[in-house]
C-alpha cells in the first residue's frame, strides 16, 4: 500500500488523531510542482550549455549534473525563479563542464518559499564538443504542425522525432515553421482522399496566436508530443525561426490586412521562442543569428532570414533590391566564416537559396518574391544580389567545404551547385540540404520551380510534383543528416525519411 493508502487506513482506525498530519501531507504534496513539458538542452560551447525547463507553477530551477547516468559525485546548481513573466519556463546557462564529455543533467522545480515541495526529477543528456576528435552526427529538418496537421493520436504523434532519436546525433537545428502561430488546428480534418485526420487541440491552438500568452501556448502544444520531449531530453537543439512563428511571408514593418502592425507579434513571438527554446539570446540582440563550433571538424552558422528581411519584391525586379539577411548579419557572416578553420562550415537558412518561393498572399503586388530565387534567368536580381555578394566573398578568401541546409518549402531535396552551370560564377561549388516537413501538409517541386542563377542542379527529390494526399498521413516527412568522420574528415550527408530509412546519400571528401 502507498504512503497514502496507509494513511487513509490509519485515519480510519484512529478518528481524528491524524488528520493534522494526514491534511498537512496533502497540502504539501499540492504545494509539489510538475514538469509539464520535459525538458531541454541547447546552444552548446565546449565548457557549457543551456539548460531548459518549465512548471506548472511559480517555482525555482533546480538542475544536476553528473559525468554518469546514475548522478554518482553529482553537482547541483540553482537555476532562476520560472513566473508568470517567463511563461513559467527557466534556463539555466550550465557552465564550467569538461569539454567533449557526456553530460547527464535533471531538472527539478520548487516551491519558491518550501525547498522539500520540490517535483520528481526530469533528466536528459547532451554531449558537449571539444576533446579528442570523434565522430560528429547531426540532423535538421522544419515546418511542425502546419496545415491544420497537428499532434495525431492514431498516428502516434510526431514520429519523426523518435527516428532522429535512434540515429543518437550530437546536435539537432529546428530550421524554422517551429510553430503555425497563424494555422488554428480543429479537432479532425476531412482529407481529400477520403478519411479524416484527428488532432489534439487545445485552447492556445484552436485560434490564431498573436499575443504573447497565445504564442507561448503554440509552443507549449508541440511539447505534449512524447517523441519530440522524449527526443529533446536526448539530443541537444540549436533553434531558428522562419515566418510561422509570426505570420505567413511576415517581414519587419508589414501590415496585415486587418491593420495588424507584424511587428508587434513578431516581439511577442521573439519573446515566446527565447522563453520556449533552449537559446543563448541577448534581450536586445537585433536577430537570433547564432555560430557555434564541434571543434576542428565543424564550425555551424545559425542565420536569421526574418528580422533583416526587406519588403517582398516583384519577381520581375532585376535590380538588386532589399536583401533577405541584412548588411549587418552578411558582414557577421563573412567574418566568422574567414576566421573559421574548421575543416568543413554548415550554414544553417531557414530559407531554401534556388527554390522559388512565391508570395501570393492578399495585400502583396502580384508576383511578388517571398523567398531569396526570383525565378528569373540570367544576373542576379532582387534578393539574389545578397548571396552573390557573399558567394563571391567567399571565393575570393578561398573559403571552401561549405554545406547550405534549408527548410519552408515542405519537401526535401539534394541541389548541387556548380559556377560552369551558372549565370552568375564568381563561386565555389556548394551543396544544398533541404529537409522537411516534420508534421506538417507537403509541398512539391512544381509548387518551388528551380532557379537557374546560381547553376543548382537537384540531385535527388523525395516528393513527386503531383500529391494525392499532401497529409503527414502520406508518411513524406523527412530530415536530413550529417556524419563527419574523424579520420578521413568526409562529410556524408544524407535525407531520411518519416521511419529513418535513408533514400539519398553522398560522402564528400574535403577540398
Amino acid at each position: 500500500m502507498d504512503r497514502r493508502g496507509i494513511l487513509k487506513t490509519g485515519a480510519g482506525l484512529f478518528g481524528l488523531a491524524l488528520a493534522p498530519a494526514h491534511a498537512a501531507i496533502i497540502a504539501s504534496d499540492r504545494a509539489r510542482p510538475l514538469i509539464p513539458h520535459g525538458v531541454m538542452s541547447g546552444d552548446l560551447l565546449t565548457d557549457r550549455a543551456m539548460i531548459w525547463g518549465a512548471s506548472d507553477r511559480p517555482a525555482r530551477m533546480v538542475v544536476e549534473w553528473a559525468r554518469d547516468p546514475g548522478f554518482a559525485k553529482a553537482q547541483r546548481r540553482e537555476g532562476p525563479l520560472a513566473t508568470p513573466d517567463t511563461g513559467l519556463t527557466a534556463k539555466l546557462d550550465l557552465t564550467g563542464l569538461p569539454p567533449g564529455a557526456e553530460i547527464h543533467y535533471r531538472v527539478a522545480f520548487h516551491h519558491p518559499d518550501d525547498p522539500k515541495a520540490i517535483s520528481d526529477w526530469t533528466s536528459g543528456r547532451l554531449r558537449l564538443p571539444g576533446g579528442a576528435p570523434r565522430p560528429i552526427r547531426f540532423t535538421f529538418s522544419g515546418d511542425e504542425a502546419g496545415q491544420g496537421f497537428g499532434i495525431n493520436p492514431d498516428l502516434g504523434g510526431y514520429r519523426i522525432y523518435d527516428a532522429m532519436r535512434r540515429a543518437r546525433p550530437d546536435f539537432f537545428i529546428h530550421q524554422g515553421d517551429q510553430i503555425y502561430a497563424d494555422q488554428p488546428l480543429t479537432d479532425s480534418v476531412a482529407l481529400p482522399g477520403g478519411g479524416t485526420w484527428r488532432n489534439i487541440v487545445t485552447p492556445a491552438k484552436a485560434g490564431v496566436a498573436a499575443t504573447l500568452e497565445g504564442l507561448r501556448g503554440a509552443f507549449a502544444y508541440n511539447l505534449m508530443d512524447t517523441n519530440k520531449r522524449r527526443f529533446l531530453s536526448d539530443v541537444p537543439m540549436l533553434a531558428q525561426w522562419d515566418d510561422h512563428e509570426v505570420s505567413n511571408n511576415w517581414y519587419p514593418g508589414k501590415i496585415l490586412p486587418d491593420g495588424t502592425p507584424v511587428d508587434r507579434i513578431a516581439r511577442f513571438s521573439r519573446q515566446a521562442m527565447a522563453e520556449f527554446n533552449p537559446m543563448r539570446m541577448a534581450a536586445n540582440a537585433p536577430g537570433v543569428q547564432r555560430a557555434f563550433s564541434w571543434g576542428p571538424l565543424l564550425d555551424v552558422f545559425i542565420l536569421d532570414a526574418r528580422s533583416f528581411k526587406g519588403p517582398n519584391p516583384d519577381a520581375g525586379a532585376a535590380a538588386p533590391g532589399a536583401g533577405m539577411f541584412g548588411h549587418r548579419q552578411i558582414a557577421w557572416l563573412k567574418d566568422a566564416l574567414a576566421r573559421s578553420r574548421a575543416v568543413w562550415k554548415l550554414i544553417a537558412s531557414d530559407m531554401p537559396l534556388s527554390l522559388t518561393v512565391k508570395d501570393h498572399l492578399k495585400g502583396e503586388p502580384p508576383g511578388s518574391i517571398e523567398g531569396l530565387a526570383n525565378g528569373r534567368r540570367g544576373a542576379p536580381g532582387g534578393r539574389e544580389a545578397e548571396l552573390a555578394d557573399l558567394l563571391s566573398f567567399m571565393r575570393a578568401r578561398a573559403i571552401t567545404n561549405t554545406v547550405w541546409i534549408s527548410a519552408d518549402v515542405h519537401h526535401a531535396s539534394a541541389i548541387h551547385y556548380h559556377p560552369g552551370r551558372a549565370a552568375f560564377g564568381d563561386f565555389l561549388p556548394f551543396w544544398e540540404i533541404v529537409a522537411g516537413p516534420i508534421n506538417a501538409g507537403n509541398g512539391s517541386m512544381e509548387d518551388n520551380f528551380l532557379d537557374p542563377t546560381f547553376g543548382p542542379q537537384v540531385v535527388h527529390a523525395t516528393v513527386p510534383t503531383a500529391l494525392a494526399d499532401k497529409s503527414p498521413r502520406a508518411g513524406l516527412q523527412f530530415f536530413g543528416m550529417g556524419e563527419i568522420d574523424p579520420a578521413s574528415r568526409a562529410l556524408t550527408l544524407s535525407i531520411n525519411d518519416l521511419d529513418g530509412r535513408q533514400l539519398w546519400h553522398s560522402s564528400l571528401d574535403p577540398a
